[in-house]
């Protein structure tokens, strides 16, 4: 089942390089858009045809790699939609998939003529298939299961099979059902040992936490009476959105299709302005659970939602009616959440902490910028030999936003990045600070324009990107600024996660040599720009009707002329950690584009970074890496990551399954990731083993650059 999460009033501050773009297409007074459940459809409505018919000809003439709609597109296709259905392939037969082969070679030229009999003609095969495979789970729950036989489980898609056989299907989800029986007690095992050890817990482990409470049956019982319902309510836009991605991502990963009501949810989080009760929830097993709190929101206001809370029954107003909301799609229980400011949600909540179900009302207000703006914090830290305690000036940068509307309204005081950075630039420079520490390490990135401003203020004018389009023209985009904000020395903190504009801004901090990056061995690597069509907008003249197109359209270089595209931007200080483990960077992802290069583009050396500098920063930084307590446990964890990250298959029998969790649960750990990446922070800098390393080697650059400057004014 897939897991979403969907913010409730907390904005993703992310925008692109804007290039609209209009396809020479004729298009015909259509009929009203009507959205009804796939399993009751006969054919594509009139309007899906022209959607993708359309999204199929900006594919064909204008994505960045000139691939062409042909063959090969239509076999990636076959397989992008058959894995968004079935990923762990539980639920097709092989029989299936070879009824569907005749249309292996054909997708793109059904795509070409607006054609989905394929997509709706498999999707109803699907829902036959879960009928059955539910029946055979709710039967395997309620059968005895010996955890004493040595069993195995494959959980590797490519060493996956689809069953051959009703019978060989009833046999993978009797061993699904029991490793998800093993999974749960597993969690109950680690609740009682976090229960005893009396220790607090953190917001991402309540999230996780499993109910003690519950019966493992029971919530496997309801875990498919919920994948059977939210499957059933699978509606044509969804379907849609679907297939039409499955032929967009054959192209690359982040050229998508948006149906009309995820391009309405896509514009209201991007308007930097929503009005909601400020919770980031998610869907479990039927269950929408609240993930975070946004800081300063009504609902951290009021003080009573708490992270791991189950909201089961939303109202309006203060006389509204409750309606009950389990097993609703998070999207629905999102919008009845969401408001006007000023307006009253109710909210049935089941506490994660356990008791009765309470009736929380909360007074919907205006969402800002903070939870997802700078932050800083002047950190003191080691000593000087005059006996002063070094200052960090620390900066938690989380995304490369601007409030884009403001900003068109040519508005005095719009909120921004640089406009932020430079004000705690500022504050630093008044509290003489020693250097400077901007984290970028759960920045996914965000406006471009942002990205090449915010480099201004450590360099003093010049090429900070260079973008390529489809025809190979090349241009560069310099920050034109003169001065520069901060010039002492500063360190870029950076992991797997830092993408996009992140990257923009570390690489050409590298590239004018005026900075040192810390952290993962190279950034995620996602060196292109997407450009949003409204298709409403373009052929009718009616935004929002037919949904929009996020089409890759250039390539980003470094100043040097190096993409970031799967390479990313190497760290000068490598730290170990977890995330650089994680199969999540863009090298990892289906059909990434490749890396190439450009022309350098002239730029200054600020020769604040040099091979001799480095060996330095490297040697001590191993050292203290080496003899650290925290790093020698995180080394036995990234170890134990690795082996369970490489395994095929499970153990079921239940002493080598509990052992195997005990020791380090791989899943977990991903999804702890993810869900920490998202989570804005409690504490601006929390001095940890790592962070404390991180300041180490700020330590070690501001005393090398001294002596560089003596050296090189000597």
């Amino acid at each position: 089942m897939r897991t979403n999460i969907k913010l409730t009033g907390l904005g993703l501050l992310a925008s692109f390089a804007g290039l609209w773009v209009a396809g020479n297409i004729v298009v015909a007074q259509q009929a009203p858009r009507e959205n009804l459940a796939v399993q009751d459809m006969t054919t594509a409505r009139p309007l899906d045809h022209t959607i993708i018919q359309t999204v199929a000809r900006y594919m064909d003439r204008q994505h960045l790699s000139k691939h062409r709609m042909d063959d090969e597109i239509s076999k990636r296709a076959f397989d992008q939609f058959l894995r968004a259905l079935d990923p762990l392939k539980l639920y097709f037969l092989q029989s299936d998939i070879e009824a569907f082969h005749s249309s292996l070679t054909r997708l793109d030229d059904y795509a070409l003529a607006g054609k989905m009999d394929f997509a709706i003609d498999a999707f109803k095969t699907f829902l036959k298939r879960v009928d059955e495979r539910v029946e055979m789970a709710h039967a395997a729950i309620d059968s005895e299961h010996d955890f004493t036989v040595a069993e195995k489980l494959a959980i590797d898609r490519d060493v996956i099979e689809y069953p051959a056989s009703d019978a060989e299907a009833q046999d993978r989800m009797r061993r699904q059902i029991k490793y998800q029986l093993l999974v749960l007690e597993s969690e109950k095992i680690q609740a009682d040992k976090d229960k005893e050890s009396g220790k607090e817990l953190t917001d991402t482990q309540r999230v996780l936490a499993a109910d003690p409470n519950e019966d493992p049956r029971e919530r496997l019982h309801r875990r498919y009476r919920t994948i059977h319902k939210r499957w059933h309510q699978t509606d044509a836009d969804e379907l849609l959105e679907i297939y039409v991605s499955a032929i967009t991502t054959s192209f690359d990963p982040h050229t998508s299709y948006m149906s009309p009501d995820t391009l309405d949810n896509f514009r209201i989080v991007m308007s930097l302005n929503l009005d909601g009760i400020g919770a980031q929830l998610m869907s479990e097993d039927g269950y929408t659970k609240l993930t975070s709190i946004v800081p300063g929101g009504a609902a951290d206001k009021d003080g009573r939602l708490k992270p791991g809370d189950k909201i089961v029954q939303v109202a309006q107003g203060e006389d509204g009616m409750l309606e009950d909301v389990v097993d609703m799609k998070l999207d629905d229980v999102v919008h009845r959440i969401r408001g006007t400011a000023g307006t009253v949600v109710r909210l049935g909540v089941m506490p994660a902490a356990g008791g009765e179900l309470q009736i929380y009302d909360i007074t919907r207000a205006k969402i800002t910028l903070d939870d997802s703006a700078a932050r800083s914090e002047v950190v003191e830290y080691g000593k000087k030999a005059d006996g002063q305690p070094f200052k960090f000036g620390y900066i938690d940068l989380p995304s490369f936003y601007m409030d884009m509307q403001a900003a068109r309204d040519n508005s005095d005081s719009f909120r921004s990045t640089t406009r932020d950075v430079s004000l705690i630039l500022s504050d630093f420079r008044a509290q003489k600070v020693d250097a400077v520490v901007l984290d970028l390490s759960r920045n996914g990135g965000g406006s471009l324009t942002e990205a090449i401003n915010l480099t201004g203020l450590f360099v003093d004018q010049g090429p900070v990107v260079q973008v390529k389009n489809p025809q190979g023209q090349v241009d560069v985009y310099d920050d034109s600024a003169s001065g520069v904000a901060w010039d002492g020395p500063l360190v870029v903190m950076t992991s797997k996660e830092s993408a996009s504009a992140s990257e923009i801004l570390a690489g050409a901090i590298q590239d004018y040599r005026r900075g040192i990056i810390v952290g993962d061995p190279t950034t995620h690597g996602k060196g292109t720009v997407q450009s949003l069509i409204d298709l409403g907008e373009q052929l009718m003249g009616i935004p929002g009707e037919m949904g929009a197109l996020k089409l890759t359209i250039q390539q980003f270089y470094l100043p040097g002329g190096k993409s970031t595209q799967r390479a990313g931007v190497l760290s000068d200080v490598v730290l170990p950690a977890i995330t650089a483990s994680i199969d999540n960077s863009e090298s990892d992802l289906d059909y990434a584009l490749p890396n190439d290069t450009v022309r350098e583009a002239k730029h200054m050396d600020y020769k604040m970074v040099d091979g001799a500098v480095l060996g330095i920063l490297r040697a001590n930084s191993t050292q203290r890496v080496s003899n650290s307590k925290g790093f020698e446990k995180l080394f036995q964890r990234i170890e134990m990551f690795k082996q369970q990250k490489d395994e095929d298959y499970v153990s079921l029998k239940r002493e080598d399954f509990l052992r195997r969790r005990n020791e380090l649960d791989a899943q977990r750990e991903e999804q702890t990731q993810a869900l920490d990446s998202q989570v804005p922070k409690k504490d601006v800098f929390k001095m940890d083993y790592y962070n404390e390393e991180i300041l180490n080697v700020a330590k070690d650059y501001v005393e090398a650059m001294s002596k560089l400057d003596l050296a090189q004014a000597s």
